[in-house]
């Protein structure tokens, strides 16, 4: 059972990491105005964190098979599993919400013909280009702004709890030592 145990939660982590991959590459600190993150960096640091240093532990378990990293393991994935269920009841939030509408940005856009125009604020520059510049990671106007979180794929969340709960019972079971026979 301790095998299996890590199995799973070998599993479950390469879940967490492809869902932490998409968190990293749809999170946008200037884009955030616009959408904020329901999960917060530093509980999600604390999930990743705790989590590979809890794998760390129960393998340091099965190679010395001492009783004291076996303990130690319930007490970190009891960290673990209270940041993940956090995570979880946040993301059930963004999920169900609907996206909201990006701010526009502040300048309009000129009427056809004005391209070519200078005027006082912008001797150098056409207003499209400044219409532009003005927008930057903003977006359109009129673009949907979603979370980061929004972008998971629900069975990737589905099974990465999944996992982790089979882990965590697996765990339990071998330091209790149920089914040792």
């Amino acid at each position: 059972m301790p095998v299996i145990a890590l199995i799973t939660w070998i599993v479950t982590a390469l879940g967490g990491l492809y869902l932490l991959a998409i968190w990293l590459i749809e999170y946008d600190p200037d884009f955030q105005r616009a959408a904020a993150t329901r999960l917060p960096v530093p509980v999600i640091s604390g999930h990743v964190l705790f989590a590979l240093g809890g794998l760390v532990v129960w393998l340091l378990y099965l190679i010395t098979d001492k009783e004291v990293f076996a303990w130690s393991t319930i007490a970190i994935l009891a960290f673990v599993a209270t940041f993940g269920l956090t995570m979880a009841v946040r993301w059930i939030g963004v999920y169900r919400a609907g996206p909201i509408r990006a701010p526009a940005p502040l300048t309009t856009v000129p009427p056809p013909g004005a391209a070519d125009q200078r005027d006082a604020w912008n001797p150098t520059d056409s207003w499209a280009a400044s219409a532009a510049a003005s927008a930057g990671r903003q977006g359109r106007p009129g673009e949907l702004a979603v979370p980061p979180e929004r972008h998971f794929p629900v069975s990737v969340v589905i099974a990465h709890g999944v996992f982790a709960v089979t882990t965590i019972v697996l765990v339990l079971l071998t330091v209790l030592g149920v089914g040792e026979s």
